[in-house]
């Protein structure tokens, strides 16, 4: 049997397996499997190398399967190679079963989850990053669908590939000319697709995706030329059961039982080929030594700073005593302060340039090979990568992020620069931890608390600078808070955090010129939150209790501390319940209400 027999007889084998797999689920989707039976042969069992028995294995090349919703020939690939058993094939779906309906990184093999189109791209361009800066061996490969092409992400990627030059990156697009509802964009015009990706200055082969003596050429080609290779097969969905082959309405849908047996008996018999013989393990290579301490030296500060400076003196220390640290920006870097690492450590700093979702996901890819992204830029501008934030957390990915420029308190460069609703969206993301540091010790302390956490986590810095609170050794553990002010009868509880801790203070004083008592929690962990210390304290205080934040009405500070305390206290809530203007910031902290006046007030309003 020649190597192309036995790769073809392999193809043919992911197509029973997942056509069975998809119909004993009674879910699934076989036609985009089948699209892609011979692309899937030639990587796992010619192209690829990779140790069946270490899926962390440094010189192991890489797979990001992004058109996710092809799952199971992904597994039917493992399975032939060795990695599973094809008895668990059956338990497709099941939810006792690491075998999901779109990958997650619960099976080991799967460094981040896909099947939310268009974001896979970005995960194989930091692990070819990663892997380059690690000197693996290997490459990364990426299988995208068609359809997902038209997600702006996809070209964010592959823009940022190209930029960095990434030989080590291939990504396969597997034409089969038809969506979920619908034809795509460029149906089968392969050279549509390959016009695109070479104006992003990558190599493009065009291949007939069911030859498989075309696809192996094409993989011997890719990165000859030192660029990143995109493999355009024009392919058929459904391909090999003639009923459903290039037809609309199949996607997503499983065949039944009758259906099967007359796919089966188009498809023939199970071919006999032990594929596992054809896997290719690789030259075992000694990984790149990510260790480190999370205990860095602290800056001994002497007069006020911005939290978003405090980070990026954080982050230039964390750097000096762990390896793994790199850092990531969005062309924000002298306002994030994240230069100061990109100054200290060029190796270890990537340009995203302005596309945020990119640089998620490649941070994402980055963190799947055992390296400590921190990543920054403006809070506003981390809304449209809400979505690879949720793939991220699905990930269990160890990222680190830091939103800038937040609420009204920026100032005069108005609505569009204010991150006003990113407490909401990473409240929203389960496991992740939120911070909001109100002071340069402080947010020095979170920083640290945030490397200390394995998991993704999520610091959020004001522009102007704040007076020093703390000391410089102080802990901020997650799920902490500060208790600033707190007397005997004290009349109410005042809640807050990062720039509204300081307009409390000067209620604080404003009150106690008319003999009214207030203590004052600063809440610098939003997620988790310290449920217990505000039930103790809203408590002493009779539960009358006032939050103010900088942020919208819904989703940040004031929601959660509600959560916490539904039942135990009368809350009123300050916040920010209009689209703001330009202006100064002690203008726009009084305009919108959330200003020591406002404070004050409200405290006023909540004790008669």
């Amino acid at each position: 049997m020649t190597k192309i027999e036995a790769l073809e007889r392999i193809a043919t084998r992911l197509r029973i397996h997942s056509l069975r797999m998809t119909t004993e689920s009674g879910s699934g989707h076989p036609t985009t499997c089948l699209s892609m039976a011979e692309i899937a042969a030639c990587l796992f069992f010619s192209e690829m190398k990779y140790d069946v028995r270490d899926a962390r294995g440094w010189a192991n090349d890489e797979f990001v399967l992004s058109k996710g919703h092809a799952a199971p020939i992904l597994w039917a690939a493992y399975a032939e190679a060795g990695i599973i058993p094809q008895a668990d094939l059956l338990n497709l779906r099941k939810i006792t079963s690491d075998l999901e309906g779109h990958p997650t990184p619960r099976m080991e093999w799967i460094k981040a989850a896909t099947g939310s189109l268009g974001q896979g791209l970005s995960v194989a361009v930091g692990m070819a990053l990663a892997m380059r800066l690690g000197k693996s061996p290997g490459r990364a490969f990426a299988v995208l669908g068609d359809g997902e092409c038209a997600e702006g992400a996809v070209w964010e990627a592959a823009n940022a590939a190209a930029n960095l030059k990434l030989r080590n990156l291939v990504a396969i697009v597997d034409i089969n000319r038809l969506g979920q509802s619908d034809f795509t964009m460029h149906q089968h015009d392969v050279k549509a697709y390959a016009r695109k990706f070479k104006a992003f200055g990558w190599d493009a082969l065009a291949v007939n995706g069911h030859n498989v003596l075309q696809l192996l050429e094409a993989f011997r080609r890719a990165g000859k030329k030192g660029r990143p290779t995109a493999i355009l097969a024009k392919t058929v969905k459904g391909k090999g059961v003639s009923f459903i082959e290039d037809r609309n309405g199949w996607h997503g849908k499983p065949l039944k039982k009758d259906e099967l047996e007359k796919a089966l008996a188009e498809l023939g018999p199970m071919p006999e080929v032990d594929a596992a013989k054809l896997v290719r393990k690789p030259k075992a290579v000694p990984p790149p030594k990510l260790e480190g301490r999370t205990d860095f030296e602290r800056s001994d500060y002497k007069e006020k700073i911005a939290t978003r400076l405090a980070y990026g003196n954080a982050l230039v220390a964390l750097g000096r005593v762990h390896a793994g640290v790199v850092a990531i920006d969005g062309d924000v870097k002298n306002s994030t302060y994240a230069d100061k690492f990109f100054e200290e450590f060029p190796k270890r700093s990537f340009q995203s340039y302005i596309a945020e979702q990119n640089m998620v996901g490649m941070a994402m890819g980055m963190a799947a090979k055992g390296y400590w992204p921190f990543i920054a830029t403006f809070a506003a501008f981390l809304t449209r990568a809400h979505d690879q934030v949720r793939m991220a957390a699905y990930s269990f990915s160890n990222v680190k992020i830091c939103g800038s420029h937040v609420g009204v308190s920026i100032g005069e460069d108005g609505p569009s620069q204010m991150g006003l609703e990113d407490l909401g969206l990473f409240r929203s993301v389960p496991g992740c931890a939120v911070l909001y540091p109100s002071d340069g010790f402080s947010a020095e302390g979170c920083v640290r608390a945030m490397a200390e956490h394995k998991g993704l986590a999520y610091l959020r810095t004001t522009r102007p600078a704040t007076a020093l609170l703390y000391k410089k050794d102080e802990a901020f553990p997650i799920g902490g808070s500060k208790i600033l002010m707190k007397g005997a009868g004290d009349a109410a509880l005042i809640v807050a955090a990062g720039i509204t801790v300081h307009e409390a203070l000067k209620a604080y004083e404003e009150l106690r010129k008319e003999g009214i008592g207030v203590s004052i929690v600063d809440a610098y962990s939003v997620q988790p939150l310290d449920r217990e210390t505000l039930w103790r304290e809203a408590a002493a205080a009779g539960g009358k209790v006032v939050v103010v934040e900088d942020h919208f009405e819904a989703g940040g500070l004031g929601e959660a501390v509600a959560a916490a305390l539904a039942g135990k206290a009368k809350l009123v809530h300050l916040a920010v319940r209009e689209p703001p203007r330009s202006g100064k910031p002690d203008e726009l902290l009084e305009k919108y209400g959330i200003s020591a006046r406002h404070i004050a007030a409200a405290v006023k309003s909540i004790i008669r």
